[in-house]
Order: structure tokens, then C-alpha cells, then sequence
């Protein structure tokens, strides 16, 4: 009688598109979706732009801008919100009317409100890498450090241009205060839900 044969079991590595496809595997971006992103957020940054106020006492008008960057860098990831940043600033100097209120040309980026708006490219990168694990108070604290990024930008530009940095920080920094705050907290929810949706182990 001979004796019984062992069934050999083979253990073959899963493929790199099976891994990718499993929950909470990181997909990898085809060579259409980064310009997409890329194109796409420097949209929603010049649709953001359009919602402004104008306030009495600062050059700098209240708008949606900084949300909608936090937002573009935190969901999309550094590169392209990095890179979105870019086109969108690259758009309005050279005349398209993406800043706030249809807005555009260089001098804007020269002028008391350059500083917010060179500032963009930063804050995205910020909040992409602060904001990677989708935890709510990380979030949060992207979106208040990307937020920072823009008031820093533009408190710098401001006392540049008027040397006085604490006209500056009055002109510039105390009016928005309270509804960047709110800004912050909206950004931080979304970017955690966002996170969780579109990016789990991101």
C-alpha cells in the first residue's frame, strides 16, 4: 500500500490590484484623476471666491476661500491641493476673474490682499498632512492650522505694504476671527466625514 500524499497548498501572493481593492486599502490614482483634482479644486476655490462681503473697516472682504482650500488640500491630498492652489492663482493673474468679487490680475496678488491669496498653496499642503487619518479633533486641528497658514500669509503682506504689523493684525486678523472659527469647525466635520467616505486610510 503506498502511502498517502499530502495535498500541497500554494500560498500565493495576492495580486496589487487585489490588494488595492480590498476595504481600506489606499487606491492608487490613475494618470486622469490628479489633473482632474487638480482642475476641480481650483474650480471650487473660484466659485468660493464669489461669495464675499465686503467689511467696513478691513480691505479684506469676508469669503469662502480659506473653507474651500482647507477643504481642496484635506480631501485631495497635498499635491493636488497643493497644485490646484497654484492654477488658481496662476488663472486670476493672468486675468481670469477668480478672486473675490471677479476679481483679477497680478496686482491683486501684489496688492493688501495678495498675501491671503500666495498663502493658498501652503495652507492646502498643511491641512492635507494634518488631516491624513480622518480622526475628527486631527481634523480639526488641519483645518485651524491651514487657516493659520492663510492669516499668516496675509497679516505678513499687510504689514509689509502698511508697515504697522499691529494696524495690520487690526485690519486683517481680528474681524475674522469668529466666523474663521466657525469656518474651522465646518471644515474639521467635513474633512472627518470626507476622510471616512473617500479616503479611510488615508
Amino acid at each position: 500500500m503506498t502511502p498517502p500524499t499530502r495535498a500541497s497548498v500554494q500560498h500565493q501572493r495576492p495580486s496589487q490590484a487585489h490588494v488595492a481593492g480590498t476595504p481600506g486599502a489606499p487606491a492608487r490614482a490613475s494618470g486622469l484623476q490628479w489633473p482632474l483634482a487638480v482642475v476641480s479644486g481650483a474650480v471650487i476655490v473660484a466659485l468660493s471666491a464669489q461669495v464675499a462681503v465686503p467689511l467696513p473697516l478691513s480691505p479684506v472682504p469676508l469669503t469662502l476661500q480659506g473653507l474651500a482650500v482647507v477643504l481642496v488640500g484635506g480631501l485631495f491630498g497635498a499635491a493636488a491641493g497643493a497644485g490646484a492652489m497654484v492654477l488658481y492663482l496662476v488663472a486670476g493673474a493672468f486675468g481670469a476673474p477668480v478672486f473675490a468679487l471677479g476679481a483679477s490680475g497680478l496686482p491683486r496678488l501684489l496688492g493688501l490682499t495678495g498675501g491671503y491669496l500666495l498663502a493658498f498653496p501652503l495652507a492646502a499642503i498643511v491641512t492635507a498632512r494634518l488631516a491624513v487619518r480622518g480622526q475628527l479633533i486631527r481634523s480639526i486641528l488641519a483645518a485651524a492650522a491651514g487657516t493659520l497658514a492663510i492669516h499668516l500669509g496675509g497679516w505678513a503682506q499687510l504689514t509689509l505694504l502698511t508697515g504697522n504689523a499691529e494696524r495690520a493684525v487690526t485690519i486683517g486678523v481680528i474681524p475674522f476671527l469668529v466666523p474663521d472659527g466657525m469656518k474651522v469647525l465646518l471644515a474639521g466635520i467635513i474633512l472627518w466625514k470626507g476622510h471616512h467616505l473617500l479616503r479611510p486610510r488615508a
